[in-house]
């Protein structure tokens, strides 16, 4: 009888088992589809030539339309299911299942036409984007930008939501995170980064001429290999391109790519976007290819995925020890631009504040009045409060509101980013969050790393990315982003951790008398 029991017992276990095998078989499946896609979305950003945007469009429909198969199939669902009841899994398995089942219930909400059409219009969205900047005219990306806006109006109808249409995209990129709290994060800038800013304005400028001289794009290219292999990026798992907006994109943590700009005359274009997306590089490199495909592979959200790209680009690569490992170097590939400035003097002239128009170039403080303004847009156009072809008045007014800058053109103003034309509504929320993560993060490494500093002005690395890849990076999504932040800082996001770094820091640049 004993026998039998223990016999029975086994085989529930085996067949248990075998599910979970069977589970990550087909999520391993969908991954591939997923990341083929992203391979052509990849090259079409980098490498295609022009005339092959009609059929790259419809061929990312496709693959699209066949990952949304595959992904919402009764097998799966029926797997997940039975998973979800599985007792003998382990805690880790559990949390997998749990978010795929999640992530299942949503894909369900959507039909297979949906999801091509939505895929079709962003391709065609990417080129006329493309071509709209090019030629400084966004009355070329309009009609594209209309049915995008149609498309993600309808996406926040099919997932749901209780206050705000707003709420379903933003969750879509960082879960838990509402229209409501993200409104009140930024009265938070309002009440103590804008009166900040406006004393740092009030202060003596420090000269940065020195950033606007020719800088030779072979040479500028070179010196952010080589930055990169500081931070730790494995280019034998990745490599580096140009593209008209730099981003990362990730295939598996074996293949993860980052592609920057090149501006001969501003020599902050290619140093912030090499440093930031090598962040994100990172990041996705850290993840254990032996979970390639499940939860527990990828990075928890664009908040905690910012946030190391805000950390390396701000909290590292606009530090003075960082400096004093690199500007030698620099110095000499640039010696007539860079002759009798010091090593102080290259870290004020990167860290000055001073409104701006291209949010990627951007100061670190004033970087988040940008985020605030193409929040009100895309609220605005999702309650319909604005019309698209109302957008480039609006976004002026804005700037000229929160920077008191005039917006020259298209291409230096609305036509700028990427993200709508990838239908990236609910995105560029979590570019504040990143930071704010960042300095909570950062100044926990700090305490644990007591010569984390010291280590970086050698130019080692490591032991922040070690730090980093025990804390965060091996995780993928086995805690939510509130979860890690508690587990690795001991409390909740504090954006008093931001405002501290900012007034240390600062108040020492401008020399302010009073910290406010």
């Amino acid at each position: 009888m004993q026998a039998g029991y223990f016999y029975l017992i086994h085989s529930i276990k085996k067949r248990m088992n075998t599910n979970y095998e069977r589970y990550k078989t087909l999520l391993g499946k969908i991954a591939d589809i997923s990341y083929a896609g992203a391979v052509l979305s990849w090259d079409q950003e980098v490498m295609m030539p022009s005339k092959g945007a009609g059929f790259r469009a419809r061929q990312l429909a496709t693959l699209a339309g066949i990952s949304h198969q595959q992904s919402t199939d009764d097998e799966l669902g029926r797997l997940l299911q039975e998973l979800d009841k599985d007792l003998s899994l382990s805690e880790k398995e559990k949390r997998n299942v749990k978010r795929s089942l999640k992530d299942y219930q949503e894909r369900k909400k959507f039909t297979v036409d949906f999801i091509e059409t939505l895929n079709l219009a962003t391709s065609e969205g990417f080129q006329a984007w493309q071509t709209a900047k090019q030629q400084n005219n966004f009355k070329l990306f309009e009609p594209k930008l209309e049915k995008l806006l149609e498309l993600k109006r309808r996406e926040c109808e099919i997932l749901g939501y209780t206050d705000h249409p707003y709420d379903a995209l933003i969750d879509q990129y960082e879960p838990g995170m509402t229209t409501k709290s993200i409104a009140l994060l930024f009265t938070n800038v309002r009440k103590q980064l804008v009166p900040f800013v406006k004393q740092i304005a009030a202060s003596r400028q420090n000269d940065n001429s020195f950033m606007k001289k020719q800088y030779d794009t072979a040479k500028q290219w070179q010196f952010g290999l080589d930055v990169l292999r500081q931070m730790g990026y494995d280019f034998e798992a990745g490599r580096q391109d140009l593209s008209s907006h730099p981003f990362t994109t990730s295939f598996n943590p074996l293949d993860v790519r980052v592609t920057t700009r090149v501006n001969e005359h501003d020599f902050n274009e290619m140093l912030w976007s090499c440093i930031h997306e090598g962040g994100h590089g990172l990041y996705e490199q850290g993840l254990l290819p032996e979970n390639y495909g499940l939860p527990a592979g990828e990075a928890i959200s664009l908040g905690i995925h910012e946030s190391q790209s805000r950390l390396w680009e701000n909290n590292v690569g606009r530090c003075l020890p960082f400096w004093k490992a690199n500007f030698k170097k620099l110095q000499a590939l640039f010696p007539e631009n860079l002759e009798g400035v010091s090593v102080n003097d290259f870290f004020k002239a990167m860290n000055q504040v001073k409104p701006s128009l291209i949010r990627t170039n951007a100061d670190e403080l004033t970087y988040h009045f940008h985020i605030m303004i193409r929040f009100e847009v895309e609220k605005a156009l999702l309650e319909g409060s604005i019309k698209v072809n109302q957008v480039p008045e609006y976004w002026n007014s804005k700037y000229k509101e929160y920077l008191g800058i005039d917006v020259p053109d298209d291409t230096q103003g609305v036509l700028q980013d990427v993200h709508w034309s990838h239908g990236g509504f609910g995105y560029f929320p979590t570019y504040s969050l990143g930071s704010f993560y960042a300095a909570q993060l950062y100044a926990q490494a700090k305490k644990e790393l007591q010569n984390l500093e010291a280590e970086i002005e050698k130019g080692n690395s490591k032991p922040l990315l070690s730090w980093l890849r025990e804390k965060i990076h091996i995780h993928g999504k086995y805690h939510t982003s509130e979860e890690l932040c508690v587990a690795v800082t001991g409390e909740k996001l504090n954006f008093d951790y931001f405002m501290d770094y900012a007034k240390q820091k600062y108040s020492s640049i401008y020399e302010l008398k009073q910290v406010i």
